[in-house]
């Protein structure tokens, strides 16, 4: 009677040994999973101080403006580009002041506004065949003076954003910084009430602090990058 209570009970241990096994393994496997998912970039977000959240947030919205303002800058100066060599091109071929005011008269654009201020400034100067040397120097300084001007007011036009770019290529960097100050804080003031040193303990804090000097490097780097190459663009149509 003993030995058919025994094998019962034995068999039903030898059962259950795999299945608690498994128990044991998935628990460690998900402990493992939630401490990974933890110090990921997204856990880390979701754990630090609303400073830190905030400072965060308002580098990933630079960065992100950063890549917009880029892509549409580099788009328009590549259609101005080609806008302007097509009416280079027109005006070359136009050989004289008269047939270039024929092609541009209803066109818009910097080439259109240029030819049509040299008109004006040759009008108002008188059309005479025998115009003194000194009236003909001043007619083109002056018509030099007013293409100047316009050129200077397209490449305003253009060059928008690039302010955005050169301030976070240099403003980015010490926001970051700033998230970063403020999560060590914490953490030391985390370390202060816990009353241990324990790095199992204030690595996490640390971490979240460090990632804000990194979304801070992830938008400043790119945002200086791209100014330089907008500039370089620019100073091309100039």
């Amino acid at each position: 009677m003993k030995l058919s209570l025994v094998f019962p009970a034995a068999a039903l241990c030898i059962a259950a040994a795999p299945a608690a096994a498994f128990d044991l393994e998935t628990v460690t496997t998900l402990l493992e999973q939630a401490e990974h998912d933890e110090m990921s970039p997204l856990g880390m977000f979701m754990a630090a101080d609303w400073v830190v959240k905030g400072v965060m947030l308002s580098l990933l919205f630079a960065s992100a403006l950063v890549w917009v303002i880029f892509v549409a800058r580099v788009m328009i100066l590549r259609w101005e580009r080609g806008v302007l060599r097509r009416r280079y091109r027109d005006l070359d071929k136009a050989g004289s002041l008269v047939a270039a005011r024929a092609r541009f008269a209803k066109r818009k654009g910097v080439m259109g506004q240029m030819v049509r201020a040299a008109e004006r400034e040759r009008a108002a100067s008188g059309t005479s065949a025998g115009m003194k040397t000194g009236i003909k120097a001043g007619i083109k300084e002056r018509v030099g003076s007013e293409i100047a001007r316009i050129e200077a007011g397209a490449a305003r036009r253009m060059g928008l954003g690039a302010g955005v770019l050169a301030n976070v290529g240099s403003v980015a960097p010490f926001v970051g910084l700033f998230g970063t100050v403020w999560g060590i804080m914490n953490s030391f003031i985390s370390i202060s009430e816990s009353n241990t040193t324990n790095l199992a303990i204030v690595a996490p804090g640390i971490a979240e602090a460090l990632l804000a000097t990194a979304i801070g490097l992830v938008a400043a780097i790119p945002a200086v990058i791209f100014y330089n190459i907008l500039a370089r663009g620019l100073g091309a149509i100039r």
